[in-house]
C-alpha cells in the first residue's frame, strides 16, 4: 500500500468539537470520516476543550515518529482537549503512544470504527494500561461498509472495497497493523459510490490495503475487474473512477478490459513494484519478477495508450548490491514510471529484513536521491509531453488541479470538485501551466 509521509490537519474547527489528524494512505482518509462521525455519535464533540484524534501510520519509523511529534504540539496547543491515537501505529506499537502523558486513549484499527470505543474515554490520571483499547487485529474476519457522505477538504472522494493483507513482504509492518485480507461486500461499495457521487463528487478513489485481492473472500470470489465494471455501469453518475495503489501481478482480466474500453476509468495506475532486481525481490518476499512488471506496463499500454504509471520502489533494501540498486535506477525509464514514491528502506521492529544485514545509512540515503533524482527526470520529461495538448482537469483547492493520468496542474479557475477542460500550455518543472479553453481561444 502506498503511503504519505506526512499528516494532514484538516481545517481546525472551533473549540469544543472533534479535530482528525490523519496520517498515511488514503484508507486512512476514508476512515477518518468513519472515525469523525462515530467520535461525534459517542459525544466527544460535546467535550470542555473538545478532542483531537490522531488516525496514524506504520509504514516507516519516520511516520511514527512524525505522529508523535505532532501529538506533542497539539497537547501544547490545546491543554484542554482530550488526545486518542488509534490507526496502524497505535495498533502495532500500542505501549509507545499509551506512554506519552500527552495521550488519553489509545484505540486499534478495529476499535476506531464504532462509538462505543469512544465513549471508553476514561478520566484523567489512569494508568498505561487502562489508556490502551487495542484488541488482536488477526481476529477481524470482516470489513463492514461504513457508509459516508463526505471526505471533508478533498475534491475527490475515497472508498474502501478492502482492509488487510494476506502476503507478509519481509519489509512490511501493515499486516500486524490490518490484519488478514477482508473485503467489503460488492453492493455496499456500489451503494457507496452512488452516494458519494449523489452528493456532488465527480472522481472517485477505489482503494484498499492490498487492493487487488478484493473478492477473494466473497461469496462466488469476485475479482477487482468485476467490482470496476459494475461501479461504472450502475453509477453512470461517476465522472472519473480511479484506482489507487495496485499489485500487478494479481491484475485480473476483468480490469485490463476496463481501462482498455471504460473513458471514465482514469489511465492512471500506481504499482507496489518495491524493486527492479529480481533478488531483492525474493528477499522482498515479493510475488512478481523484474521482466513481468516490464511487461505489464508494456502490455497495459497497448490497451491504453497514453496511461500513466507511478509506484512504490525502496532503496537500501538490506544485501542490495550497486549492481542490484542500478536495476531498480533502470526500471524507471523501462517501465515508463512518471510519478515515484521513493522510500528509503527503514527496519522495522518485528519484521525479517530488520534481522538481515542492513546497509549503512548514508548508503540509503544517496540512493534514495539517486532515485528521486530519476523520479524527477522522468516526471520533466512527461510535463514536456503534454505541453500544447488539451485536458480535463479536477479542481483542487490553491488554484491546482489533476489531469486523468494524475498530473498535476496550476489552473486559476474553477471549484474545487469541477472538471474543467483546459490547454496546457507548458510546466514550470513541477506542475503542468494550463488555460482553460476559452481564455485559450480568446
Amino acid at each position: 500500500m502506498s503511503a504519505l509521509s506526512k499528516g494532514t490537519l484538516r481545517e481546525a474547527p472551533p473549540s469544543g468539537r472533534i479535530e482528525v489528524v490523519t496520517f498515511g494512505c488514503r484508507l486512512n482518509t476514508y476512515e477518518s470520516e468513519v472515525m469523525r462521525r462515530e467520535a461525534e455519535t459517542a459525544g466527544l464533540g460535546a467535550l470542555e476543550g473538545g478532542a483531537v484524534i490522531f488516525n496514524t501510520c506504520a509504514v516507516t519509523g519516520e511516520a511514527v515518529r512524525q505522529a508523535r511529534q505532532a501529538i506533542r504540539r497539539a497537547r501544547r496547543d490545546k491543554p484542554r482537549a482530550r488526545i486518542i491515537v488509534t490507526g496502524c501505529a497505535a495498533q502495532t506499537e500500542p505501549e509507545k503512544f499509551a506512554s506519552m502523558d500527552e495521550v488519553d486513549l489509545v484505540l486499534g484499527n478495529e476499535e476506531k470504527l464504532h462509538a462505543h470505543a469512544y465513549r471508553a474515554l476514561p478520566d484523567f490520571g489512569v494508568n498505561d494500561t487502562e489508556k490502551a483499547r487495542v484488541n488482536d487485529i488477526f481476529s477481524v474476519r470482516e470489513t463492514a461498509g461504513h457508509m459516508v457522505d463526505a471526505i471533508e477538504g478533498h475534491a475527490r472522494a475515497f472508498v474502501q472495497v478492502q482492509n488487510g493483507c494476506d502476503h507478509r513482504c519481509t519489509f512490511c509492518i501493515i499486516p500486524y497493523g490490518r490484519g488478514n485480507s477482508r473485503s467489503v461486500p460488492m453492493g455496499a461499495v456500489v451503494e457507496q459510490v452512488k452516494r458519494l457521487a449523489g452528493n456532488g463528487y465527480c472522481e472517485i478513489v477505489l482503494t484498499g490495503v492490498d487492493m487487488t485481492s478484493f473478492g477473494a473472500d466473497l461469496p462466488g470470489a469476485p475479482r477487482l475487474g468485476r467490482l470496476v465494471k459494475t461501479i461504472l455501469k450502475q453509477v453512470p453518475d461517476v465522472r472519473r473512477l480511479r484506482l489507487s495503489s495496485i499489485d500487478s501481478i494479481e491484475a485480473d482480466d476483468d480490469l485490463l478490459d476496463a481501462l482498455a474500453t471504460e473513458p471514465r476509468l482514469m489511465p492512471h495506475l500506481h504499482l507496489s513494484l518495491q524493486s527492479g532486481d529480481d533478488m531483492i525481490l525474493k528477499r522482498m518476499k515479493r510475488r512478481h519478477s523484474r521482466d513481468q512488471s516490464v511487461r505489464f506496463c508494456e502490455d497495459v499500454r497497448k490497451l491504453r495508450p497514453g496511461i500513466v504509471f507511478g509506484a512504490d520502489i525502496i532503496a537500501g533494501f538490506p544485501t542490495e548490491t550497486d549492481e542490484m540498486f542500478e536495476n531498480s535506477e533502470k526500471i524507471v525509464e523501462q517501465c515508463g514510471l512518471t510519478h515515484l514514491h521513493v522510500f528509503p528502506f527503514s527496519p522495522r521492529e518485528g519484521t525479517p529484513a530488520a534481522r538481515m544485514p542492513q546497509l549503512p545509512r548514508d548508503v540509503v540515503k544517496q540512493r534514495a536521491a539517486r532515485l528521486r533524482a530519476a523520479g524527477e527526470t522522468a516526471y520533466r520529461r512527461h510535463l514536456s509531453s503534454l505541453s500544447g495538448t488539451r485536458q480535463s482537469l479536477l479542481i483542487e483547492r490553491g488554484g491546482l488541479g489533476r489531469t486523468e493520468g494524475f498530473t498535476l496542474a496550476a489552473m486559476a479557475t474553477g471549484k474545487p470538485g469541477d472538471i474543467v477542460e483546459a490547454h496546457i500550455t507548458g510546466h514550470d518543472g513541477a506542475r503542468l501551466i494550463a488555460a482553460p479553453l476559452a481564455a485559450h481561444a480568446a
